[in-house]
């Protein structure tokens, strides 16, 4: 165990998990206004703040059965590596700061890649467990493969980095790795996905 690992309550993990991911979701959003401009990328932004929405309600529907729920202790010990919630709300900081000095579609972009690659979306899925509900977390997961297949493809369309490429495929399939990761029928794997698009 790390030295940043602690034994700490779901209450307590939910709460860093909808801060960040409300202030990820805010950063995107911030997107959204940067490249009005560009209804591609409008858009794109816009599913990728819409995504984050969407992880911060299923969390309050978590938090508002763990704080309901007899049979769920909030009390009860979790591991939680807080390294996770201190990197990213540095980064998010950060980017805030550095957007308000202007940005181009390709940093946007890496930005995203730093965020998704944090631990924190791994936690997000754990926590959704809680439901009870197998059903939230794989739609969960699905979603996540569905944003970094999107990011992904936006990134060779826009960009043709093929160092945030790489990452982003690498991404794709530690999605890929978890319980109900499975693809919609209208996705493969990113190369292939990319090969059938040119």
């Amino acid at each position: 165990m790390t030295g940043t690992v602690r034994r700490t309550t779901i209450v307590e993990v939910l709460d860093v998990a909808l801060e960040l991911e409300r202030k990820t979701m805010e950063l995107y959003a911030e997107f959204v206004r940067v490249f009005e401009a560009d209804d591609e990328l409008r858009q794109f932004w816009f599913n990728m703040a819409r995504g984050e929405a969407a992880h911060c309600g299923a969390l309050m529907l978590v938090e508002a059965i763990v704080r309901n729920d007899p049979t769920i202790s909030g009390d009860a010990k979790v591991l939680f590596d807080t390294s996770t919630g201190i990197r990213l709300r540095s980064l998010l900081t950060g980017y805030r700061r550095e957007l308000r000095r202007g940005i181009t579609p390709a940093r946007a972009f890496e930005m995203a890649i730093d965020l998704e690659s944090s631990e924190l979306e791994d936690v997000v899925v754990d926590l959704l467990q809680v439901v009870r509900d197998p059903g939230w977390r794989d739609q969960a997961v699905k979603m996540l493969i569905h944003d970094m297949g999107d990011l992904s493809y936006m990134i060779e369309k826009r960009t043709r980095d093929e160092h945030l490429l790489k990452r982003a495929d690498a991404l794709i399939e530690r999605r890929m790795g978890r319980p109900g990761a499975v693809p919609s029928p209208r996705r493969t794997t990113p190369r292939t996905r990319r090969k059938a698009a040119s």
